[in-house]
């Protein structure tokens, strides 16, 4: 039977238990550049969402595995080089949405924060962490790993990983509320994730935070701040602009920028919003990444573009 990872029991949800040190902020009405555009992945669905090594400066990105339904839970990983050149990729089925991933280093190996256990719905109902491993697949279902789940309440949720400040921050609904928890990572590594640095209700998109629609496309973390992508695909012919991007509060879940509309690939003929990622690179620059997928039906393309200017 497979192992489980349980918390100790947290109360009530509270921002009281806020331990976020203050950390710059990227601001997000400044303009957005271009890494790629219209990358094939081993998938030719859309992106789902992204992530990077950033100590071995590796990219993956997660799609719908080409030949599943879309409630399966079945994903594609893949490696591309920053190029955006397809390096190698592996499958999970029966693992959820892939809405978010993280990954974390350890020596010369990539080890993947994702959902498991996919519900019916095809979202995954727990966590768990993997070596990646080009070439081969992963069953949820009968590979034997530790379901982890971060928080007693949690029914459903992704990860994602701060690469700078090294935390493992978790979205993850209880009933009908989404909710955000922190995590110091060597704690989360270790299956201690009994001290939170925080743990918060996240508002309501629209009839809270302002945004034009209720579409949650992804989120990543960068110190004190997390940061969130929301919109519907867009086609040149006809439609809305309406992806945008918000910054909130670590420590208190309160909105501090946004919702501001991004025009990152507003030229692409079909365009939609598929996670947000944060790397730092060699020169110590920190950038937030946005990825849209674009291309036909059966051979979607993955777009990624990021913003860099800090606000102190």
């Amino acid at each position: 039977m497979r192992a489980s990872i349980i918390c100790t029991a947290l109360g009530v949800l509270t921002s009281a238990l806020a331990q976020i040190p203050n950390s710059p902020r990227i601001d997000l009405t400044k303009p957005s550049y271009d890494l790629w555009r219209h990358k094939k992945t081993a998938a030719a669905t859309v992106q789902q969402s992204f992530t990077f090594d950033n100590v071995n400066r590796r990219l993956f990105i997660v799609n719908r595995k080409s030949s599943s339904a879309l409630d399966s839970g079945d994903l594609t990983i893949s490696e591309l080089d920053f190029a955006g050149n397809l390096l190698g990729s592996m499958n999970l089925l029966a693992c959820g949405h892939g809405v978010n991933i993280g990954a974390q280093a350890v020596g010369d190996d990539t080890y993947i924060w994702s959902e498991t256990d996919a519900a019916a719905s095809g979202y995954g109902t727990a966590l768990w962490r993997f070596k990646y491993v080009d070439g081969t697949t992963l069953n949820s279902a009968t590979d034997g790993r530790d379901r982890i789940i971060p928080i007693p309440e949690f029914e459903r949720g992704t990860a994602t990983v701060d690469p700078v400040y090294e935390r493992l921050i978790v979205r993850y609904q209880s009933g009908t509320v989404q909710n955000m928890a922190v995590f110091d990572l060597d704690q989360a590594t270790a299956g201690n994730f009994s001290t939170p640095l925080a743990n918060w209700e996240i508002p309501e998109l629209v009839e809270e935070l302002g945004a034009m629609v209720d579409v949650f496309q992804g989120y990543a973390a960068y110190g004190r701040y997390v940061y969130f992508l929301t919109g519907e695909s867009y086609d040149a012919s006809g439609g809305v602009l309406n992806s945008e991007v918000l910054a909130m509060d670590l420590n208190t879940g309160e909105l501090v920028q946004g919702p501001v509309i991004t025009r990152a690939g507003s030229t692409l003929e079909f365009r939609e919003p598929e996670g947000m990622a944060v790397y730092e690179t060699v020169a110590g620059e920190v950038r937030l990444f946005l990825g849209f997928a674009s291309g036909e039906s059966g051979d979607r393309r993955s777009n990624l573009f990021y913003k860099s200017a800090l606000v102190a």
